[in-house]
Formats: structure tokens, sequence, C-alpha cells
């Protein structure tokens, strides 16, 4: 859920060149600023309009409301850290060593907190609808967000260590500053495993989803298989490079191959900047087609006479996006 996403932020994102006049000729910093900018004008509204409207969530259970209110939120303090981001990709890091630490460690709390929570729902979804369990209670609830942010500040803090002011042709950045080959390795490596499980979760839960609806109904329903499917390959596409050539830095490393090195360290920041527009799509994907695969999903319920089919809300809100 993100990435972490597995981990799941701009590694490299303040590496970048500090002038304007040179960023503004070196593609590996002036794409990811255009990418962030698009993030920030199309993210923040779509995420502040879930929060005040919450659109049709009348029907979820508790536990989905929740769940879809604490996505929202880490979306959108991770979006609210963009024009910050952006300034440094042009400009370099003017902010001193506390706000470099401080705001990367936040930066990556949201994004694990976010894919952490996308990953909680697709679960949800999968107990709820193929194995019928019930709802937790509110108290439980709490205790589970409680969780989720600890776990995710937990897996924050390699980011927080190792984040460092470094000078560079008189240029100021906050990267990371490894003490050894092994540490990187191990960075990288967890922020990777962290998302390859989420990601392998959220594809069986909802391809399980998915199978149970289908054979609950008299027909195939193609609706349902589009808002799946955009799910899993949003998540996929949008990640999926990003660990992959965390692989690739742990391959360059581990082989010395300085070659395959430099071509990560200008991937990271085309990479890492696409992570932020799953934060964009997000409102989308769950927010507002919540409505829509709760009406297919009690559609695709067998109907028996005389018989009521009970607890409806709780069947609704395992059946959202």
């Amino acid at each position: 859920m993100e990435e972490l996403t597995t981990t799941m932020v701009l590694s490299n994102i303040s590496s970048s060149p500090g002038h304007l006049s040179h960023a503004s000729l070196d593609s590996n910093g002036l794409v990811p600023a255009l990418v962030l900018s698009l993030c920030l004008l199309v993210g923040i509204p779509g995420n502040i309009a879930v929060i005040i409207l919450r659109p049709n969530w009348g029907h979820l259970s508790g536990l989905s409301q929740s769940l879809m209110l604490n996505l929202t939120v880490s979306d959108l303090l991770c979006l609210l850290t963009l024009p910050l981001w952006i300034y440094v990709l042009l400009y370099g890091w003017t902010f001193g060593l506390v706000a470099c630490k401080f705001l990367v460690f936040l930066v990556y709390c949201s994004v694990y907190g976010s894919q952490l929570t996308v990953t909680g729902l697709s679960v949800q979804r999968y107990l709820l609808v193929v194995h019928q369990h019930r709802r937790l209670h509110q108290v439980r609830i709490r205790m589970l967000l409680v969780l989720l942010w600890l776990l995710a500040m937990l897996l924050s803090i390699p980011a927080l260590v190792v984040r460092q002011l470094t000078t560079d042709q008189q240029l100021t950045r906050c990267q990371p500053r490894y003490s050894s080959e092994v540490q990187n390795v191990a960075v990288l490596l967890t922020e990777t495993l962290v998302g390859f499980v989420s990601l392998s979760l959220v594809i069986f839960s909802y391809i399980q989803l998915h199978k149970k609806v289908n054979q609950t109904a008299f027909f195939n329903n193609p609706q349902t298989t589009r808002l799946v499917t955009s799910i899993i390959v949003t998540f996929f596409v949008l990640w999926v490079p990003y660990h992959i050539t965390n692989l690739l830095g742990v391959a360059a490393i581990s082989l010395k191959n300085k070659e395959l090195l430099k071509f990560c360290t200008a991937s990271w920041n085309i990479v890492g900047s696409l992570t932020f527009v799953n934060s964009c799509l997000n409102p989308l994907l769950y927010a507002f087609t919540s409505h829509n695969i709760c009406n297919i999903c009690q559609k695709t319920q067998p109907l028996r006479p005389n018989v009521e089919i009970p607890q409806t809300q709780d069947i609704s809100a395992a059946s959202e996006p």
C-alpha cells in the first residue's frame, strides 16, 4: 500500500540538482517535478472531497468507514508534502537536517500507512464476502488502526536514520547516506519485501472476491471484473517499477556494477514519483466506486423465496472495490 510501500516513497527524491536553470536541462529532475505537480493539483482536491462528502459511506460497516477515512487521510498527508519536494527537486535542500529527517519520516509513514490500509481493505473484503466474518467492535477497530500506524512508523525508521545532508558542487541535498553496503542492501530489501507482500495480499484478496461474486451470480458481471482489475492493475503498475528498481540496486551493489547502479540512481526519482499517483487514484478506486460495487454484489446474491438475507450492511461493506 504501498507500497510501502514495500516502500514507498521517493528514495532519492531530494538528490536532484538544486538550481532551477540546471534542473530545467535535466530530465531526471524535471520529469518527476512535473509528475508531482500533477499529483498535487489532482490528488489534494480529490482526497479533501472524499473526506468532506464521504460518498455513499452510509451503507458501509464501521471498519470499512474507518479504513476508508484512514486511507484518505494518509494519502492527503503524503500529498501535502509535495510542494516542498517539488521545490527540492528544482532548488536543492535549504531547510536543515532536522527538517530533512522529519519530513522524510513523515512521507514514509504516510505512504506505508496508505499501503497497509489498502492491504487491510482488501483482506477485510475477502474475509467478509468469502468467509462471512462479522464486523469488529469499535474499540477493536481503533486498536487495529493504532497498530497499523505503529507498524508504519516502525517501517519508516530506516529512512529516518540514513537521511543526511550532503554537499555536491555547492548544492545541499537531503538524501540517504549509508554506513555500509550491507545497510544499503538491507534498507532496499526491506522496502521491496513489504511492497511485494502487500501486492500479493491485494491480488489474492480481490481474485478470491471476484470468484465468489461470480459463483453466486446468475450471469457474468463485466463491471465487477473492470473494477477489480482496475484496482490490481493500478497498484501493480504504479508500485512494481519502484520495487524492481530497488532489486536492481541491490544487484548493482552486490555485484559492484557501477553502470547498473548509475541507471538505478537516475531511475529512482522517476519511478518514485509514480508512486504518488496512487494517492491521487485511491479516492476514485475506493471511495467513489463503493456504491457501484455494492449494488453489483447485492444483485448477485442468490435469491431465496421467503428467506430474509441478514446483515446486508456487512455484505455491502465487504463488496466495495
